[in-house]
């Protein structure tokens, strides 16, 4: 899958995060659905995507799913 800026990513892990930790995933919207945390944002580029999941990774966060929306959707 070619990524491509201006498409959205939406990234589901598990648990709660509030809004405090939107600086640590670089201004992504932070929306809590029952026990699973959405995040969500344009994309700027890969290197900003492999950022965001090697920090869930390095914070032992469970992924649920990641999803590229293309811009034309």
């Amino acid at each position: 899958m070619q990524i491509a800026m201006k498409d959205q990513i939406i990234i589901k892990i598990k648990g709660r995060l509030d809004e405090s930790w939107k600086d640590w995933f670089d201004e992504m919207d932070i929306v809590n659905e029952k026990d699973i945390t959405i995040l969500s944002c344009a994309i700027k580029d890969k290197a900003f995507v492999h950022g965001i999941l090697n920090k869930i990774r390095d914070l032992n966060l469970d992924l649920i799913s990641v999803n590229v929306i293309p811009e034309n959707q």
